[in-house]
């Protein structure tokens, strides 16, 4: 039988702190409406910090947080975790480097994430925001934010996650058609800086249609 993952509790702790206060920040902005949303930090190895589901994200105590595992069963807890928990340990698994990957579900998201839907992909150039994104260093990128269609079976989902990475396909965010936006970091920081640029960025091509009809 396998042994129970032990947990440093001083680590959750500061990363649950992390959490609530970024979903206090980003409820502020209305980017979490109701109880949508999730957030995770990657604690060690494969463990995972990673709110509960159905709480108001703009109102996370500590005990809002729990711990899965690498293929996102409860560690420790009967608490519930999200539906989606394996699009985040599915990130943690392909990048290494991650530390926080967060969803939001804001109004500006999720309008683009049908509109774009046909398409299959947001494509994002000549904005000199793209340079908020790791690893754009100038306006002449381009960036392509795929929208997978919305599943509530998510196997379908992370298999289409991993056929774009099998593909050579650059991936820093994704949307999920009439749903919303994952992005990650490398911290924290990292993290809430893409949702505030992709947030713009989506914004500024959704009144260039607006504009342009």
């Amino acid at each position: 039988m396998p042994s129970t993952p032990v947990i440093d509790t001083v680590r959750l702790s500061a990363c649950a702190r992390e959490i609530a206060e970024t979903g206090r920040e980003l409820a502020a902005q209305g980017w979490t409406p109701a109880t949508s949303s999730n957030f995770s930090m990657r604690l060690a190895g494969e463990l995972i910090a990673m709110t509960v589901s159905g709480r108001d994200k703009g109102r996370l105590t500590p005990d809002d947080v729990m711990v899965v595992d690498g293929v996102g069963q409860p560690v420790g807890t009967t608490a519930r975790p999200s539906a989606e928990t394996a699009l985040h340990t599915q990130i943690y698994r392909r990048f290494p480097e991650v530390q926080a990957v967060l969803h939001t579900h804001s109004r500006q998201q999720t309008v683009a994430s049908r509109l774009f839907a046909p398409a299959g992909v947001l494509r994002l150039e000549g904005w000199e925001l793209q340079k908020a994104i790791t690893g754009f260093t100038t306006h002449a990128s381009v960036l392509e934010l795929p929208v997978f269609p919305n599943t509530q079976h998510m196997p379908e989902l992370t298999a289409r996650v991993e056929a774009w990475l099998d593909a050579g396909r650059p991936l820093h965010a994704y949307l999920i058609e009439g749903h919303g936006l994952y992005t990650w970091g490398a911290n924290m920081t990292d993290a809430k800086r893409h949702v505030e640029a992709l947030e713009f960025l989506i914004a500024c091509e959704l009144d260039l249609r607006r504009l342009q009809s």
